[in-house]
């Protein structure tokens, strides 16, 4: 039997408490897309994919001006829709407010901590969590953020998607491997709970070179990792580009079982792992299309890992 640290079970034991994570659309954009590093964004990216359905509809982005201006009360009423959302199952529940979509730490330092202190005053919200680039995070913001560690739960959640510059040069991604690497060990020296997420099957990377990157994420201080599979979706620059799709790995339930129950039996084992697999909107999706629930395939692969 091979185990694993679960992302439930850890926050749990933290708290005490059952913990849902509730996601917010701020509003920011990204560097990659702005022009200030690229435009187009990696090839990947369609963040409509991701966003539930009580976040606040603006995907086409503000400017850093209306960023600056942005109502707390717009962040306060999308934790609370959440809220609403989730508190029909279970009304103790805790929160983490999630700032999930585009590059959340992409703005006037002021701005951001406008932003983060209000999803703090949000009530039963007991931390947050943010997602961001590893180029996108100053030695002034980790000043804020260490000192905000103290006072609350705070995760930096680094899209690195991969420890290979040859892929992140063929994604467009805009930064290196050596970037995400100074940025977590910099993060974690600040005593900040470090998370990576990795894209598994993007182009050139088959099962060996996913593999390979495991000694990488186990050398460094990565406290929790989110993992998934490579997804074709509409609206994106992958779409239209079939010979970067003839390079990409598109997994099977089956074979991306097989290769995670390697991967966890290769992982650090004090690694908590919060996700395995993503699940875009039926209607964007192009590939690979596997008709489960993203629950339904971790039962599937809980199953595997007790066999193994």
């Amino acid at each position: 039997m091979i185990c694993y640290n679960k992302y439930g079970d850890w926050v749990r034991k933290r708290f005490g408490c059952k913990v849902q994570k509730i996601s917010i659309d701020a509003g920011f954009s990204c560097p990659n897309r702005d022009g200030t590093i690229g435009r187009g964004g990696c090839i990947y990216c369609n963040n409509a994919t991701f966003n539930p359905e009580y976040c606040t509809d603006t995907a086409g982005r503000v400017s850093q001006e209306e960023r600056l201006n942005l109502s707390a009360d717009n962040i306060k009423a999308q934790l609370l829709a959440g809220k609403e959302f989730f508190a029909r199952k279970y009304p103790e529940m805790k929160y983490i407010a999630y700032f999930q979509s585009y590059t959340n730490t992409y703005g006037d330092i002021e701005a951001l901590k406008r932003m983060y202190e209000a999803a703090l005053s949000v009530e039963d919200v007991i931390g947050i969590s943010i997602a961001t680039r590893p180029d996108c995070v100053s030695d002034e913001l980790l000043d804020y953020l260490e000192e905000l560690s103290h006072r609350t739960f705070l995760t930096m959640e680094y899209g690195v998607e991969s420890f290979n510059d040859d892929t992140l040069r063929i994604i467009n991604r805009g930064h290196s491997s050596e970037c995400s690497t100074s940025i977590i060990r910099n993060t974690h020296a600040r005593g900040i709970i470090v998370c990576a997420h990795l894209i598994l099957g993007l182009p050139g990377e088959d099962k060996a070179e996913i593999l390979r990157q495991i000694d990488i994420v186990n050398s460094l201080p990565i406290d929790i990792l989110k993992l998934h599979q490579l997804q074709i979706t509409k609206g994106t620059i992958l779409e239209h580009r079939p010979d970067l799709i003839a390079q990409c790995t598109l997994f099977t339930p089956e074979d991306y079982i097989e290769l995670l129950v390697e991967y966890i039996s290769r992982l650090r084992d004090d690694i908590v792992i919060e996700r395995f697999t993503s699940q875009s909107p039926a209607g964007l999706l192009i590939a690979p299309r596997w008709g489960l629930k993203n629950y339904e395939f971790t039962n599937l692969l809980n199953k595997r890992l007790l066999e193994s």
